[in-house]
């Protein structure tokens, strides 16, 4: 019995000292992981906290009725990205600009088009070329949505796909990350001359599609060379061309308002005399202020002489084709149109560019309209506002206008024919909505600048093209000549509040055509289809902000 009780005691005795530990772990539970040891998770909820009560029925936060967490789709991002469906017939513009929407993290995989060498694509090279092309097509007018879309093409053509493009007035910027150890690196350039030649713009638009096109093999030493024989290329029109056009320009509007051979003569005189002052101060290194402050001086000089020699003519139709000829209608609608789509900073300084050549043509008006008054210079305010309604003069003048407007813009001849049809069509709509149907004319300008962007950028997703050379000259017979120089003339004679009230017609006329124009392109795109429509249902890019 005794040895019984002996064995059971040796059973219950502890066979070592860490039984009797007080960080020993009880038989049966597990071990606890050393905190420090343990991932913490800043969504993880703080011990002792209460589990989030349910939202009530309604309630904004509150999971749909129909939602079922087993049915879900799947929330993660694939390692390659979401596909892309490739789309031919769809511009790369529309494409790219697609992709811009959206977030980094959530964009399709590269697409790649080019093919790099051995080593991967050379970076370096690669961000240099894209904000070469970017420059040529910011200095040349166009949009800053469209640069970047342009931007992030090429950079993705030669296979960098985690880019950011940055587009303001003067700096353009560019950003790449190889993957999300590794550095960033980063280019920029600064545009610091601006001219308008739309012939450049074309080439260059032809280049990026061509680099974004799976048909056609260019290495970078290859689009470097074209580059560099895109910006050597002469412009196409000679100088007396061009000042040419500027006089034909002015003749024009000055038909359209209502003048006749006399008027068209002189209007075409003072515009040449202004363009040539203008370059013989560019020549000399005056910023553009002054230049348009010297040219506006020429035709007003002339309207105001015609109006002191007591001849029967319409002599303000003098001094408002010359204004036609100097309103900075190309960038108000880029000012605009990089508003809409979100690029404040850019247009809140091509507005400011806007403010300061209108300032100045406003001065220099002004200056010739006071030294008229002194020699008792009677102008006639009314007479300005007295359009003759003659359709098929004025048709004629603003397909005209359109012309010469668009030669001055240095476009390709192709494209001339088209956009003076679509000027001619903007003008018969804004005479029969304003002339025939007595539409105020705001509105009546507002729609006819919506067929210039409809029609524009139709022709433009047609060739694969920039839209500028499609609606920029066409809005010329829309622009408010009138109005401004009627508002000058009031203030001259003393009249400020009306003046000024007339000058905030004539910037809202303006306002209408940029709007019309940016709407007109949106609205086109109703009627061609969206890049990559078969993963849209599947992830749709981020929309705008709503001011919330």
């Amino acid at each position: 019995m005794a040895e019984a009780e002996g064995s059971g005691f040796e059973d219950r005795k502890p066979k070592s000292d860490e039984a009797h530990s007080a960080f020993s772990v009880p038989p049966g539970m597990e071990p606890e992981v050393p905190e420090e040891d343990q991932p913490t998770s800043e969504f993880a909820r703080p011990a002792g906290a209460e589990p989030p009560a349910a939202e009530p029925e309604g309630s904004a936060f509150a999971a749909p009725a129909t939602y079922s967490a087993q049915h879900s789709p799947s929330a993660y991002t694939p390692g390659q990205g979401f596909p892309v469906a490739r789309m031919k017939e769809s511009p790369w513009q529309d494409r790219m600009r697609t992709m811009l929407r959206m977030p980094v993290d959530v964009r399709p995989g590269p697409e790649l088009v080019q093919r790099p060498t051995e080593a991967g694509p050379a970076v370096g090279r690669v961000l240099d070329l894209t904000l070469r092309i970017g420059e040529l097509l910011l200095a040349g007018g166009e949009g800053a949505e469209d640069v970047e879309a342009a931007m992030f093409a090429v950079a993705r053509s030669y296979g960098l796909d985690r880019c950011e493009p940055t587009v303001t007035f003067t700096m353009l910027s560019i950003t790449h990350q190889p993957s999300l150890v590794d550095d960033p690196v980063s280019a920029n350039r600064t545009v610091r001359r601006r001219g308008t030649d739309y012939t450049r713009l074309a080439a260059v638009y032809q280049l990026v599609d061509d680099i974004s096109a799976h048909e056609f093999d260019i290495s970078l030493e290859e689009a470097y060379r074209r580059l560099a024989e895109i910006r050597r290329n002469r412009h196409p029109y000679p100088g007396w061309v061009l000042t040419t056009a500027a006089g034909l320009l002015a003749g024009a509007a000055s038909t359209l308002v209502g003048g006749g051979v006399l008027v068209f003569i002189a209007a075409a005189v003072g515009a040449v005399l202004g363009d040539r002052l203008a370059w013989l101060c560019a020549g000399r290194g005056l910023p553009e202020f002054y230049q348009f402050v010297v040219a506006a001086m020429p035709p007003a000089a002339i309207g105001v002489a015609l109006n002191m020699t007591g001849i029967d003519v319409k002599a303000s139709a003098v001094i408002t084709g010359g204004l036609f000829a100097l309103l900075p209608g190309r960038a108000l609608v880029a000012a605009v149109q990089d508003g809409l789509t979100g690029f404040y900073i850019t247009a809140s300084a091509r507005l400011l560019e806007v403010m300061y050549l209108f300032i100045g043509i406003i001065m220099g008006v002004l200056v010739v309209l006071y030294v008229g008054l002194q020699f008792d210079a009677s102008p006639r305010p009314e007479e300005v506002l007295q359009i003759q309604q003659r359709p098929l003069i004025q048709i004629a003048a603003s397909m005209v206008l359109v012309f010469t407007f668009a030669i001055l813009l240095q476009q390709e001849r192709s494209t001339v024919w088209i956009v003076t049809l679509n000027g001619g069509v903007a003008w018969v709509t804004f005479g029969a909505l304003h002339y025939a149907g007595g539409i105020p004319p705001v509105p009546s300008t507002a729609i006819a600048a919506g067929l210039v962007g409809l029609f524009g950028q139709l022709f433009s997703r047609y060739r694969f093209a920039s839209a500028l050379p499609y609606t920029t000259a066409a809005i010329g017979p829309l622009l408010p000549g009138s109005a401004t120089y009627y508002g000058l003339l009031l203030i001259a004679e003393n009249r400020l509040n009306e003046g000024l009230g007339s000058l905030v017609n004539a910037a809202a006329i303006a306002l209408a055509i940029a709007i019309g124009v940016n709407l007109g392109s949106e609205t086109s795109r109703l009627f061609m289809r969206i890049p990559g429509a078969a993963s849209a249902a599947k992830r749709r890019a981020a929309k705008r902000t709503r001011g919330f």
